[in-house]
């Protein structure tokens, strides 16, 4: 049979679990300040209350610490685009925030870390993954031309990009 502790121990087990100082948590729960030292220490002996602070230790990591669960579920929304993320972007006005879904990168690294855990993949998820990869280098030209090229005529940029994505393989559409 479980003892009860008493609501100072309580207390006290509750600081210590907060803090994780002993002689400040007794001081907190009520006891002297001469004995506090002396307390904590005989009180982190007692097995009802160091069975107190274990169930409360774990209680508190099952609630912070992610599962494997979660952790296939943040990677499935991080590939599928649903998890957005903050950005801000400074400009001669001030700094202004915007959400916006991940980059095809970390797509494509998180599609690659669930697959990690599912190996029989088949040959639809492949041709998927080099597709975002192909968008992916897209993306980058563009980028890539916009920043060094001197000629801002958007005509040659679209017919650049029409032609690297003529060889990428992809129709018209971008698909």
């Amino acid at each position: 049979m479980k003892r009860k502790l008493t609501p100072k121990q309580q207390r006290f087990a509750d600081e210590y679990i907060e803090s994780g100082k002993k002689e400040e948590s007794a001081i907190k729960a009520g006891y002297k300040s001469r004995s506090a030292h002396s307390i904590a220490t005989e009180n982190l002996q007692k097995p009802a209350i160091k069975s107190y602070i274990d169930e409360r230790m774990a209680e508190i990591a099952s609630k912070r610490i992610m599962d494997a669960t979660e952790a296939v579920e943040l990677l499935t929304s991080i590939a599928r685009g649903e998890t957005k993320e903050t950005v801000y972007i400074g400009t001669a006005d001030g700094v202004y925030e915007k959400h916006k879904e991940a980059d095809l990168k970390t797509r494509i690294s998180a599609t690659k870390e669930i697959l990690k855990r599912y190996p029989d993949n088949n040959k639809l998820v492949e041709q998927q993954i080099r597709k975002l990869k192909a968008d992916a280098d897209i993306a980058e030209s563009k980028a890539r031309i916009m920043n060094a090229s001197t000629d801002s005529t958007e005509a040659k940029v679209s017919e650049y990009l029409d032609k690297l994505d003529d060889v990428l393989g992809g129709d018209s559409d971008g698909n």
